[in-house]
């Protein structure tokens, strides 16, 4: 089969302004990056619209080293629900440059279900994640140069919360010294770096509902303590003006479109792992907006993503979503049930059937959120007929409507079946419901997470999380939704444990306060909000050719 860019270069793409006139979206709101790209003003969330489009999320199961495809999946089904003649626009994320060169390679589907232009939308794209990365490290430059110019707000230098980020993975930014080389150098303090995706900047963009709404957000954002143990919030540091002006362009959502010309909204790229998971909440609304379905993603497996989708999206956004996919694959299923990862290509029953228990508990736990999934059993060239018949006899068993897709090597085509389930499913679906309620302690909110999503049997809290806890309640913080940073290799906090594990405990390492976004955040086991490079990036399969052509990429 041609690569990724191969077959990209066989389709014509539409002009951007044709895309958006599919959509009804009036060309005053388009503000065009060349021919294939654009953004759509925020106001178009206020021009006359009657669609209210049926919402649908696409997770999937415990993600593996084998892939599963959950956006290319989401652009199959969105290309699939274009063949049957439906209107319909996809709400994704952006690319993050750090695993875009790192173990990931590119973010924008595959085969014939991809979004286009690959190579910008990995790339820089219209240059958000720069305007996120800027406005975060503007804070944090004039944190440090309101300490070395007299401190009138009495910062201590020791509890400064808010740290720069960089869209890389890069590990020796983790912890580092600042302010050396003496007088004219600043104030010598610990810090460090996160990446830009896990940025508190990220998030409160991703989920403010306009430029005032996140003009507040950066407001009451808390970035350190005083000497005397008291709160200091960004507004204080007078400069939410000027990150709102780096902020400008970025909050308006990336309009591209699919391989067969699906409207595409690509907007904001916060980890599930690490951050909240979702694209922005006004490119969702905006899908909604404009097209009788809008098809979402939420980043790595059901437990982290969509958890987060329902319990923070849906309920600061107020969104109804309708059902949700969930993507699997012979392979991952087998990798889950004990197969090495180099003999994934063979037939292993036995493993199949015990990985199985891995789908087993994501089925029950959208059910727990009061929806219907419909599992999407992504077809792999060489998958072997009987373990797709086992995959297919276990969804009869759980009542669970199953589609086999073949949109990778076929495009829209190959998710026709999945279309049909998936309108079946929304046609009779209720209104979902949350897992926890606001007003429940912090302890309680975490454990019911931790026990009802993951199977732990319960959770183990640190000495500083204890400390941690204390705070947020002391600030008045304890009715903030949790948002969980955990492994996402495995429904426990220990990556080694894949399957089902059971009769294991969650430690929760510490807990972050995210006021500006609107959450705290709960550090488990030993995840990090920087990642490394692995011993072999994929930056090394990129190239440059004389015709501008990227190639690697994929």
């Amino acid at each position: 089969m041609p690569s990724d860019s191969e077959i990209a270069r066989q389709f014509q793409l539409k002009p951007i302004s044709q895309v958006a006139a599919q959509l009804g979206i009036d060309e005053d709101d388009l503000l065009p990056y060349g021919r294939d790209t654009a953004k759509v003003h925020s106001n178009a969330l206020q021009r006359p619209g009657d669609r209210k489009g049926r919402l649908i999320l696409v997770s999937a199961i415990t993600p593996t080293a084998a892939g599963e495809g959950k956006t290319t999946t989401t652009i199959g089904l969105g290309q699939a629900f274009a063949r049957l003649g439906h209107s319909v626009c996809l709400a994704l994320r952006e690319p993050s440059l750090g695993p875009c060169l790192g173990m990931k390679g590119g973010a924008t589907g595959g085969g014939y279900s991809q979004v286009v232009p690959a190579d910008r939308i990995n790339l820089h794209f219209t240059g958000d994640f720069h305007a996120i990365t800027s406005a975060n490290n503007l804070l944090s430059a004039v944190i440090d140069n309101h300490i070395y110019h007299g401190n009138s707000l009495n910062i201590d230098p020791r509890r400064i919360l808010w740290r720069r980020v960089i869209d890389m993975n890069d590990r020796s930014l983790r912890h580092i010294v600042l302010g050396l080389g003496g007088k004219l150098q600043g104030i010598p303090r610990e810090g460090g770096f996160d990446i830009t995706a896990a940025s508190e900047v990220m998030a409160m963009l991703c989920l403010a509902s306009g430029i005032d709404d996140l003009r507040q957000r950066i407001e009451r954002t808390l970035v350190a303590f005083t000497y005397d143990g008291e709160p200091v919030y960004a507004g204080q540091l007078e400069v939410s003006g000027a990150m709102l002006a780096l902020l400008r362009d970025a909050i308006h959502p990336n309009l591209v479109q699919t391989l067969e010309g699906v409207p595409t909204l690509i907007h904001g790229g916060p980890f599930a792992n690490i951050a909240h998971g979702c694209n922005s909440l006004l490119a969702t609304r905006m899908a909604q907006h404009y097209a009788d379905w809008a098809l979402t993603e939420a980043g790595f497996g059901f437990d982290l993503g969509a958890e987060k989708f329902f319990d923070i999206k849906c309920r600061i956004g107020e969104l109804k979503p309708q059902a949700v996919v969930l993507v699997t694959t012979a392979r991952a299923l087998k990798f889950h049930g004990g197969q090495a990862k180099d003999k994934l290509a063979e037939k292993a029953l036995k493993a199949l059937r015990r990985g199985l228990e891995n789908l087993d508990k994501h089925i029950e736990n959208v059910r727990k959120f009061n929806l219907q999934p419909v599992v999407a059993l992504n077809h792999f060239a060489g998958d072997n007929i009987a373990e797709l018949s086992l995959v297919e006899a276990r969804c009869r068993e759980l009542d669970t409507p199953y589609a086999l897709c073949d949109h990778y090597a076929r495009g829209g085509e190959g998710a026709l079946e999945l279309a049909e389930k998936v309108m079946q499913v929304a046609g009779r679906t209720g209104r979902h419901r949350l897992l926890y309620e606001l007003e429940q302690p912090v302890e309680d909110k975490i454990r019911i997470i931790c026990r009802e999503v993951y199977g732990a049997d319960d959770i183990a809290f640190t000495k500083q999380a204890a400390r941690d806890l204390q705070q947020v309640r002391q600030l008045g913080f304890a009715q903030l939704p949790i948002c969980i940073a955990k492994a996402p290799g495995s429904l426990s906090d220990d990556p080694n444990l894949l399957g089902r594990p059971r009769h294991f405990d969650i430690t929760v390492r510490s807990v972050q306060i995210n006021s500006g976004a609107g959450f705290l955040v709960v550090m488990t086991g030993d995840i990090l909000r920087m990642p490394g490079l692995p011993k072999h990036p994929a930056a090394e399969r990129w190239d440059l050719t004389a015709d501008g052509s990227i190639i690697g990429l994929s």
